[in-house]
């Protein structure tokens, strides 16, 4: 009997799916690793923040939020780019394009997530409540910036940042000075990051307008990027100076210098491959700073 349940329960579960699965796409849940180049960051906060592991219930509520709120972005970026992702080739297929998902249902969805984000925080203290409005206007207007500014990559990473100083204040209660450096830090890193990705899409938004930092970059974009990217190390060694950390998180530091290096090799001929292959891999520079992190703190 259980395999014939099993085959008429297969078509319900395909049905099901293929309802769920735009929605899916379109929270970008099969492509995560935007969710990874936001969680590190906020998990290096954290652990700062904790001088160690932080408290389970904050290390949960961020975890979700990141999910949350990661997913709300993209969801708002395509409903931005609604009319414009149908002329480039690595954006024709996503659901706002093929009417998979309409446009009502993605503010819908994105009001939900929002409003999931929200509830989270409210089980945080008066600071992070008060830091996540700032952090919700950031994450809405960001997609928008690149009809009017060739820095849409500076407010992603102003957006993708506001985690760190909610996760501290949700841990310590506070916000030091020298939270700002992993601010700056991850800020000039996802810039640096965002560039590669944008690099990918350059000869299509020249054609049809949209604007970015591997525009206005120019032939001068790997450069740009090699400039980024060592401020945020830099930024990431004074951390290290302020708290006085161990040698285990100077080699984090060292790894993810290493992972610098390899990404510009990965990019060298500006190809589409390569720029996304440097992309993807950027998550693991954030993956070595937090193990440096976590070993100094152990």
């Amino acid at each position: 009997m259980r395999p014939i349940q099993n085959l008429r329960q297969q078509p319900v579960f395909t049905e099901l799916w293929a309802k769920i699965k735009p929605f899916w796409q379109l929270m970008r849940l099969d492509k995560p690793v935007g969710i990874y180049l936001l969680l590190w960051p906020t998990l290096w906060a954290l652990w700062v923040a904790a001088e160690g592991i932080p408290d389970f219930s904050v290390l949960v509520i961020f975890i979700f939020g990141v999910i949350f709120m990661r997913s709300a972005g993209c969801v708002i970026n395509d409903y931005a780019d609604r009319n414009v992702d149908g002329h480039v080739s690595r954006t024709v297929a996503r659901p706002l394009v093929t009417g998979a998902v309409t446009n009502k249902q993605a503010l819908i969805l994105f009001s939900v997530l929002l409003a999931a984000s929200f509830i989270l925080v409210l089980f945080t203290n008066t600071l992070t409540i008060q830091l996540s409005f700032a952090g919700a206007a950031l994450a809405a207007i960001y997609p928008f910036m690149k009809r009017h500014t060739h820095l849409p990559q500076v407010f992603l990473g102003a957006a993708f940042s506001w985690a760190i100083p909610m996760a501290f204040a949700a841990q310590a209660d506070a916000l030091p000075k020298y939270i700002w450096l992993i601010y700056i830090a991850n800020l000039s890193w996802t810039v640096a990051y965002d560039t590669m990705y944008a690099m990918v899409d350059r000869d299509d938004d020249l054609k049809i307008g949209v604007k970015s930092t591997a525009i206005l970059f120019a032939d001068a974009d790997k450069v740009m990027i090699v400039i980024l990217q060592g401020i945020a190390i830099f930024c990431l060694f004074l951390l290290g100076s302020e708290l006085a950390l161990n040698m285990f998180y100077y080699m984090g530091l060292l790894a993810a210098t290493g992972l610098m290096i390899y990404q510009q090799w990965l990019i060298r001929a500006r190809d589409e491959v390569g720029c996304f292959a440097g992309f993807i891999n950027s998550h693991w520079v954030g993956v070595a700073v937090w193990i440096g992190l976590a070993l100094a703190y152990l």
